[in-house]
């Protein structure tokens, strides 16, 4: 028999009625006081309150489960000048030695940060003799019987030495399985010697709704199996953490510490796993984000299997599909990603995906968006073969793409247009239509805008002197006859805007500027 853990039907009832009941009760208190009745309802629902079971039965049975990750690290000796207090503006404090050791010493419990998003590991000082140190404290949580638990990449990335520490007080050394930086997930794996661990099972995620009640186990501050509960109160966050955001965000209770612990159901299922909050203070107030088990669930099998995740990798650079740019496209509707550049070395390019495409579909699934397409493609494995639907030229069409394998870190596509200089002898052409005054660029590709009107839609679309214009609704553009010629097909196929290509520190977008309008 396994110690997988659900609740019963009946109990999950009773915790909801129990909900209900509390709810129901402090409305009749409330209107017992304001209308100036007797105190005696009061006293009743005093009473039937008490009596409510809470997630009492619920915690009990998952939290052995859950752990807390202690991690260490080798770090080289280094001289102690008395000052490297592990932490920015530690150094600002009064010179006072008891001061500065309560806040190192506070430092010293749960996984630190100080940014406004996330909840990242500190630093110990940098001495020592080069043994393992404590460098981090998170939480996780087992998924299997013989020790394979899950915690977030941030906790571990900086360790070499790892443990976990379980309700009872048992500590085990664990071994790093694998991790996967942009999922901020990892895995980790105890033995246990013979030691069966009761584990908990991930939670189907597209059944949960925006309010729907949620209990978090962790380990905030070194604090173990703190429990806390709240609900689901959004779901598709992006916080801007990395290409698969994708957050569940929860108002119960999460700290420092609590990264890599699991939020759950009232099934007792994990419906996600603590890995940022939102906090200008650094402590919880209230706005903390999750990873989906959806997410995880794949991400940590692959990890079991073979330590790292392989993901299809398209090779563009893509941009979102503003209203303006879908009107000077001809689109629909203001869905897609658009391409605005194609790596030289990647498959997109080599199956004739080009700049100024938009890509509407993989496979026959609708893209909405820069981040769905992201997700879309990483979902496949490196050489599968997928067909991709994309916008051109007022017309869809279908290439067959075999895709990559995505870089360990994230390229940028360079293009070969040199956008340093502009050939100063050149008489500036003005287009005084969009507010912009260029001149061609040194070597003849394209036009270097050399000022912006501050009153016109170039400047309100934050096209800048020094950026480079090379082409304009997918025609290469390389004198003012050229914009203007441009401009007047776009007129003349009845569109309101025009699709400028922009490069940029060697980066391309597109800009979309209204036809005709300063």
């Amino acid at each position: 028999m396994k110690n997988s853990f659900s609740l019963s039907s009946s109990t999950r009832n009773r915790l909801m009625a129990a909900v209900a009941s509390v709810a129901v009760a402090g409305a009749i208190g409330f209107g017992a006081f304001a209308t100036g009745t007797t105190p005696v309802m009061a006293d009743a629902v005093h009473v039937e309150a008490a009596q409510v079971p809470g997630f009492a039965d619920l915690v009990e049975r998952v939290s052995p489960a859950v752990v807390s990750v202690k991690v260490k690290a080798k770090i080289q000796p280094t001289a102690d000048n008395g000052s490297d207090w592990g932490s920015e503006g530690m150094d600002n404090l009064p010179d006072n030695p008891q001061l500065r050791r309560f806040f190192k010493e506070f430092r010293g419990f749960g996984d630190q940060g100080g940014q406004q998003f996330g909840m990242r590991p500190f630093n110990h000082r940098n001495h020592g003799n080069g043994e393992p140190r404590p460098v981090a404290q998170g939480s996780g949580f087992f998924i299997s019987d013989d020790g394979y638990l899950v915690t977030n990449n941030h906790v571990v990335s900086e360790g070499s030495d790892f443990s976990v520490v379980t309700k009872d007080g048992k500590e085990f050394d664990a071994k790093l399985i694998g991790t996967d930086p942009r999922t901020d997930l990892a895995v980790l794996k105890v033995d246990g010697g013979g030691t069966k661990f009761t584990y908990v099972d991930f939670a189907d995620d597209s059944k949960i709704r925006i309010g729907d009640w949620v209990v978090a186990v962790g380990n905030p501050f070194g604090l173990g199996g703190t429990v806390t509960a709240g609900i689901v109160s959004a779901r598709g966050r992006d916080i801007g953490a990395g290409p698969y955001d994708d957050f569940i965000q929860i108002d119960a209770s999460v700290n420092r510490g609590n990264s890599g612990g699991p939020t759950f159901n009232l099934n007792g299922q994990v419906i996600g796993i603590n890995t940022a909050i939102f906090s200008p203070s650094g402590g919880s107030v209230g706005i903390a984000f999750d990873i989906p088990a959806s997410t995880a669930k794949q991400v940590v099998q692959d990890l079991m299997k073979s330590g790292s995740v392989q993901r299809g990798w398209l090779g563009v650079e893509i941009q979102p599909v503003t209203s303006d740019i879908a009107e000077s496209l001809g689109l629909k509707s203001d869905k897609g990603a658009l391409v605005s550049s194609a790596q030289d070395a990647g498959p997109g390019k080599k199956a004739g995906i080009a700049a100024g495409d938009v890509i509407t579909q993989v496979d026959g699934k609708d893209v909405a968006s820069p981040k769905d397409l992201a997700r879309m493609i990483g979902a496949f494995a490196p050489g599968k073969s997928v067909d991709v639907t994309v916008w051109r030229n007022g017309k869809n069409e279908t290439v067959k793409v075999d895709l990559g394998t995505l870089p360990s870190s994230d390229k940028q596509a360079s293009n070969d247009q040199n956008n340093k200089q502009s050939a100063p002898a050149a008489k500036p052409d003005t287009l005084t239509a969009l507010g912009l005054t260029v001149t061609k660029a040194e070597k003849g590709k394209g036009l270097v805008v050399t000022d912006v009107d501050p009153d016109s839609a170039a400047a309100d679309r934050g096209i800048q002197p020094g950026d480079v214009i090379t082409s304009i609704n997918s025609a290469a553009v390389n004198s003012a006859d050229d914009v203007n010629q441009a401009m007047a097909d776009a007129v003349k196929s009845g569109r309101r805007a025009v699709l400028m290509q922009i490069t940029r520190n060697d980066s391309n977008r597109f800009v979309a500027l209204p036809v005709g309008k300063g």
